[in-house]
């Protein structure tokens, strides 16, 4: 099974992440974590971004999905493609091409969550913390989801302290492991 967190950065995908693979593995569930791929960009990201750095990071979060799946029986994504394509689509336009093996791929996640945006994005060295910047990514990978008619989850922007809850939930209805309730 695979999952992904999605939205803009900034808004606690990665610690989310971080806490549910930590719980399924302390259940005995064989996860992992495929981490953001543009922080390893040889490439400028973010407002200084090119067709060729987030194509480079498009097509190595899905390598990185691929090494991790043919290894684990639960992956869980910080990000998705759909995400990675937003802040293409923002920087270069729609390109056709690239959008239609966008739409191809959305299909391999069984799970998707939307985390929203419930505050400022903080300073970490390498993600623009520009409000409108953030809000324009955001506001698009919600249009993508819209016109794409992705099925998906929205995590409560007011219920931050149960999201961890919430996506457990959702995923155990899923099968996605065993069905004996976890705390983080």
């Amino acid at each position: 099974m695979k999952i992904a967190f999605i939205g803009t950065h900034g808004v606690g995908k990665t610690t989310l992440c971080h806490d549910l693979v930590a719980t399924v593995r302390r259940r005995g569930v064989n996860a992992d974590m495929v981490r953001e791929v543009a922080r390893l960009s040889p490439l400028p990201i973010n407002r200084q971004t090119s067709l060729d750095a987030q194509t480079w990071i498009l097509v190595t979060q899905v390598a990185e999905e691929i090494r991790s799946a043919s290894q684990h029986e639960l992956v869980i994504c910080d990000r998705s493609a759909l995400d990675n394509y937003a802040y293409l689509a923002r920087a270069c336009g729609r390109q056709p091409a690239i959008e239609a093996f966008v739409d191809h791929w959305m299909a391999s996640y069984d799970l998707l969550f939307k985390v929203p945006i419930t505050g400022f994005a903080l300073p970490d060295g390498v993600r623009d913390i520009d409000e409108t910047f953030v809000r324009d990514i955001d506001t698009l990978v919600d249009a993508l989801l819209v016109e794409k008619q992705i099925p998906h989850h929205r995590l409560d922007p007011d219920g931050r302290d149960g999201w961890g809850e919430q996506a457990r939930e959702l995923m155990q209805r899923a099968a996605a492991w065993p069905s004996a309730p976890v705390r983080c």
